[in-house]
């Protein structure tokens, strides 16, 4: 399922585009996570693994009117007509060389906002320890001219697809968690494009949020739900607490509702079934008394379950400062 090397490849293209650069592919973070993996002895999972937080139940709710159980679901967005969005983000070039990570302090014009920073990011969590290797044109040739060292993915799992969550956390320098972006769809993607699709629209079109910034990344950490198993609910309490996220529909004064939470969330906010249900409700746009929920027209639910993975930028700040050394020791060896 969802893997640290997925949570990498989102945070380098998330960086990338504030950057305006070229970002890795997914085979090849995938190659270089194992390798990187493999040399600092750490064997399969990083020990700076993000866990998720309890912010997860504000994931992005269905649109208004959207039938969530309908075969035709789309991108859990909330892109209303009365706000403006950030500015589209330009996809990378299908030929990728090494990306240099430079001036990331800055902030990119294509991203800026003029609303604030969460009070999480501090002065000092801006320090990132990146040396600037723009100019060296030759390194960032030599590191994915790989040859006959890289792994090249297999026509199976080319064709991978999942439905899948990208969130975006912010992590202030007492180690709370906020949510700072997150969307997700339940149409399957194709892994590569579709990580890639969600990290930068959870990171610049949640709407409850301003689009992130350059000078956020070193407060950021990054979690990935890939969801499978989707099963139709014999009534709204057939499911599992802690195994199973939820999706129900509704309908409420004549127009149709819906809304989502993930499989942690219950568990997290330390909910029961009924609690759960409520809630979700109300997240998507229900105001009626908790205790006639069951009294709802029409009320329809789908199980589905889902595993997390998630990091911080601590681990892709050195597992990048790894990638790019390497590259700056492949020139030298020439």
């Amino acid at each position: 399922m969802a893997t640290v090397a997925h949570c990498l490849f989102c945070f380098d293209v998330l960086s990338a585009s504030l950057e305006r650069r070229e970002h890795l592919s997914l085979p090849q973070v995938e190659d270089l996570w194992s390798r990187f993996q493999t040399r600092s002895g750490k064997g399969g999972q990083s020990d700076l693994t993000e866990e998720e937080p309890n912010h997860q139940g504000d994931d992005q709710d269905l649109e208004d009117g959207e039938d969530p159980l309908s075969d035709s679901d789309h991108d859990l967005e909330e892109l209303s007509s009365d706000e403006e969005g950030p500015a589209a983000v330009a996809a990378p070039p299908s030929t990728l060389r090494l990306p240099t990570i430079s001036h990331l302090q800055a902030p990119s014009p294509a991203s800026a906002s003029t609303s604030s920073i969460p009070s999480s990011v501090s002065d000092s969590s801006s320090r990132f320890g990146f040396e600037d290797t723009s100019s060296k044109t030759s390194s960032t040739t030599s590191i994915f001219s790989f040859g006959r060292r890289s792994k090249q993915p297999s026509p199976a799992r080319r064709e991978e697809q999942y439905p899948l969550f990208v969130t975006w956390n912010t992590i202030s320098t007492r180690g709370h968690k906020s949510l700072r972006g997150c969307i997700g769809t339940f149409e399957a993607q194709e892994l590569a494009s579709g990580l890639e699709k969600y990290a930068l629209t959870a990171a610049f079109d949640d709407t409850r949020f301003s689009p992130i910034r350059s000078v956020e990344l070193p407060t950021l950490a990054n979690h990935i739900t890939l969801l499978h198993t989707f099963t139709p609910c014999a009534h709204p309490l057939d499911w599992s607490l802690g195994t199973h996220g939820l999706r129900i529909s509704f309908t409420y004064h004549g127009r149709r509702f819906g809304a989502t939470y993930l499989p942690d969330v219950a568990v997290e906010q330390g909910w029961s079934k009924e609690e759960t249900i409520v809630s979700l409700m109300r997240k998507a746009g229900w105001t009626g008394r908790s205790r006639d929920w069951s009294t709802v027209g029409d009320l329809k639910a789908v199980r589905y379950e889902g595993k997390g993975e998630g990091c911080r930028w601590s681990t892709y700040r050195d597992w990048r400062d790894w990638v790019n050394n390497l590259a700056r020791e492949g020139v030298n060896k020439r």
